[in-house]
């Protein structure tokens, strides 16, 4: 323990004096001049550098927005065009549609007009082939009635039992044979 005479102070008692005052005076007056130069070499070219970059952190920030306002102006610039495109295809689709329902019913009417024409060809044929049918039984007619004649002319019969027989054949094909 260190016991305290009346001649010595309290100024001992935590060991301060005259040098540790003049020292630690010192200490602070290079700690403090160690801050400015370190603050002047260390610290401004760090708050410089930090500014800077909070700057191109800043400057990259409104390229972004100004880069997503233009995404933006032009997603709508183009959801437009798709719409007027949707729009130009509906219209192209319906006027293709139109066409092709002109396009068959012009098919379905050449058609009928050639079924048509096929049908009075068919009728025209039929009438020829009703004439020539025709021509045919006043042939064979002609040939019996030939045929008939020469029995006649070789029997001697007169020109009243010629014309009897000629009218008793007619009545037998019947009248129907002639007309149709």
């Amino acid at each position: 323990m260190i016991l305290l005479t009346a001649g010595e102070s309290y100024e001992r008692m935590f060991g301060i004096d005259w040098q540790l005052l003049a020292d630690s005076t010192l200490t602070l007056i290079a700690v403090f001049a160690l801050f400015l130069i370190m603050s002047y070499f260390l610290f401004n070219p760090a708050r410089k550098m930090l500014n800077d970059r909070k700057e191109k952190i800043r400057g990259e920030l409104e390229d972004a927005k100004t880069n997503m306002d233009e995404a933006r102006t032009l997603r709508e610039e183009y959801e437009g065009k798709l719409k007027v495109i949707d729009k130009e295809a509906e219209v192209i689709l319906s006027e293709a549609r139109s066409k092709g329902l002109a396009n068959q019913t012009q098919i379905i009417a050449d058609a009928k007009v050639e079924a048509a024409r096929i049908l009075e060809r068919a009728r025209v044929e039929a009438l020829l082939e009703k004439q020539k049918m025709s021509d045919d039984v006043k042939k064979e007619i002609i040939n019996v009635a030939s045929v008939m004649a020469g029995k006649v002319v070789s029997a001697n019969i007169d020109t009243k039992v010629q014309d009897q027989l000629i009218d008793e054949t007619l009545k037998e094909m019947g009248e129907n044979t002639w007309l149709s």
